[in-house]
């Protein structure tokens, strides 16, 4: 019982030593704290001493000013687009057969109706050489019953019989014609020879492609935009196109706007028409379209860097006179479009304020500055 008395005295003893010890450092802090300020205010109070009797302004933030300008502002729908042609086609044989003759080379320019290949017509040529034979003599009969039918010899049956052979070889005839002419590949347009896929010798039928022709002179850019901009976009707007492997840019108004939305990837197609305003485009080139949906002739601008962010909202530092002295002012701005790093400023900001451009990171409210 005594060994118990005696533990729990000493551990009180301890325990109100410990206390004590806490107090004191705590004291000491406060102390310190407080000497820290005092210190701090007669280093304030002599450094405006220095700088009123010297001039010495070198502990003051050194920024840099402007202030904006109204301009012209526009935001773009940037899109992945693509070089087509309304004449960029697929050639294909009419008929089945051996290729015996290419009359073309990639890169030759045709015209429509042009022959580009032939195909082995020998069979034909025989059945219209028959034809044509059969057709010589019953035109000559013709010839000769008209004679006499017109001079009231023979009978009508024999004039109109040697008719009929007559017009039913005519169009036999025509119709062996067609089929030989089924055995020239031809150009369905005017243009270029982009691609010569066939070979003499090689076997070839109907929808089988064998080369393709395109009219470089009728080429337009295609895109798909995003469903959300249905109501933005139409026929006459401004739009930019950038060809990265040619590395040009050019400006240009949207020709074609579809009013139907594609129900698999919820986009709609716009087009714009080239009208041969750049060398060297092949189809199917990358191009990027920027089409403007939002423009302000007349917009306030400022780099998005200068504009800070707090719980509030976005604002920015500008510098305001202060009696004989310049200090920073924090001032909430309203932004609206943003494009290219620049955000067009709605409120918060007039033409006529000074903008910190350059040292406004951890400005402080009511900080004094200086320009030089």
């Amino acid at each position: 019982m005594k060994k118990i008395i005696v533990f729990a005295s000493l551990s009180l003893f301890m325990f109100s030593c410990a206390s004590n010890e806490g107090d004191d450092k705590q004291a000491q802090l406060d102390k310190l704290v407080s000497q820290q300020a005092e210190l701090s205010v007669k280093i304030r109070t002599l450094k405006d001493e220095i700088k009123k009797t010297t001039g010495d302004n070198t502990g003051i933030r050194l920024v840099a000013l402007a202030t904006p300008q109204l301009t012209r502002f526009r935001h773009y729908v940037d899109i992945q687009a693509k070089v087509d042609g309304d004449e960029s086609v697929t050639v294909s044989p009419r008929t089945q057969g051996i290729v015996t003759s290419i009359l073309v080379k990639e890169g030759d320019r045709v015209t429509k109706g042009q022959v580009l290949a032939s195909l082995d017509d020998q069979i034909a040529r025989q059945t219209y050489a028959e034809v044509q034979t059969q057709y010589d003599f019953a035109n000559n009969i013709y010839m000769k019953q008209k004679n006499l039918w017109d001079q009231k010899i023979g009978s009508e049956v024999q004039f109109l019989t040697a008719k009929n052979n007559k017009e039913s070889l005519e169009k036999r005839l025509a119709a062996v014609n067609e089929q030989l002419d089924l055995t020239r590949v031809k150009s369905p347009v005017n243009g270029t020879v982009d691609n010569v896929a066939i070979k003499i010798g090689q076997a070839v039928m109907p929808g089988m492609p064998v080369m393709s022709v395109v009219n470089l002179t009728n080429l337009k850019v295609k895109g798909e935009v995003g469903e959300s901009y249905a109501g933005k976009i139409k026929k006459g707007d401004e739009v930019i196109l950038f060809f990265p492997d040619l590395n040009k840019e050019i400006v240009s108004k949207v020709s074609f706007s579809s009013k139907a939305i594609n129900t698999l990837n919820r986009t709609f197609n716009v087009e714009v028409v080239l009208n041969n305003v750049v060398e060297d485009l092949k189809p199917n080139m990358v191009v990027v379209m920027k089409i403007v949906d939002y423009k302000n002739d007349q917009a306030l601008v400022l780099p998005i860097d200068l504009l800070q962010r707090s719980a509030e909202g976005y604002f920015a530092m500008i510098a305001v006179d202060q009696g004989n002295k310049l200090v920073a002012k924090r001032t909430a701005v309203t932004t609206g479009q943003m494009y290219g790093g620049q955000a067009e400023i709605v409120s918060g900001i007039s033409g006529t304020d000074q903008i910190v451009i350059t040292g406004y990171r951890d400005l402080n409210e009511g900080e004094e500055i200086r320009t030089k």
